[in-house]
């Protein structure tokens, strides 16, 4: 699942969301993900089951952030 960089969210509501939402993922790791969204474009923020990625995605998504589009597999 991917996180996608764009001009209206900042790094700390990303890092926010990203920890709310993402099991294992604590404030300071969403910090750096958020770093790495805004220099790469674009980050992994969750790979696993494709139910559960789903479920994470919209949740994101819900809170404002810029997802790229599920892969199905």
């Amino acid at each position: 699942m991917i996180v996608c960089n764009d001009d209206h969210n900042t790094f700390d509501h990303v890092a926010r969301s990203l920890a709310r939402y993402i099991p294992g993922v604590t404030l300071k790791r969403g910090l750096e993900i958020a770093g790495v969204i805004h220099a790469s474009g674009r980050a992994i923020v969750y790979s696993g089951h494709q139910e559960i990625a789903e479920h994470y995605w919209e949740q994101l998504k819900g809170a404002g952030l810029t997802m790229a589009p599920l892969e199905q597999g």
